[in-house]
């Protein structure tokens, strides 16, 4: 029987990423980037992928500034104040009530919890604010961490879609009066009620 306790759930705070920090972060300044957001960001963060990502963001917020309460975010552990990884969702509220959700971690940071500490952050931000009606999370079919991550948070598979460069993806919805009635409580082995989710 192993005696060792068990490590303590991960949290997280978001730290905003503004449309300056992701410009620079879409032109690979990474010390630019690290500058504007005030905290010391990966390498990770200026890779081929999270510069394209961080440059649709830019021009988003360059479109509608007041998605900027919405989008992605740096995902700051605490209490040791490392950035583990980026986290947000993909807009506002659309007109039916809908955000979908994204996240990231650092690669170094993976399978230790941050996905969780991240997507519990996201959802009970969501679940808040009451123009939201449902959180959508789309997941590649061969994405196994991020399938594992979401089991427990309520999500139901709604279906699937694929293309050529992305393959199949499952789409998965959980309704914002679930996690409000406590679908997040006790979930994670913490049990952090929706009100006191780290933000």
């Amino acid at each position: 029987m192993n005696n060792e306790p068990l490590s303590a759930p991960k949290r997280v705070r978001f730290v905003e990423l503004s449309a300056r920090a992701l410009r620079a972060l879409a032109d690979g300044d990474l010390a630019g980037g690290s500058a504007e957001a005030g905290v010391a960001l990966d390498e990770h963060f200026v890779g081929e992928r999270a510069r394209w990502i961080f440059g649709y963001r830019a021009d988003q917020l360059a479109k509608d500034p007041s998605a900027a309460p919405w989008i992605t975010r740096a995902a700051v552990s605490e209490p040791d104040g490392v950035v583990v990884g980026d986290a947000g969702f993909h807009g506002p509220p659309d007109e039916a009530g809908m955000v979908e959700v994204g996240y990231t971690v650092v690669p170094g940071y993976r399978r230790q919890g941050y996905a969780r500490a991240m997507l519990r952050a996201l959802l009970v931000r969501a679940a808040a604010d009451p123009d939201v009606r449902t959180v959508r999370a789309r997941i590649g079919s061969d994405n196994t961490a991020s399938l594992a991550c979401i089991e427990g948070f309520g999500f139901t598979r709604i279906g699937e879609q694929g293309d050529e460069r992305d393959g199949l993806t499952i789409i998965f919805e959980v309704p914002a009066d679930a996690i409000q009635a406590g679908w997040l409580y006790g979930l994670g082995g913490h049990g952090d009620r929706p009100g006191r989710a780290v933000t």
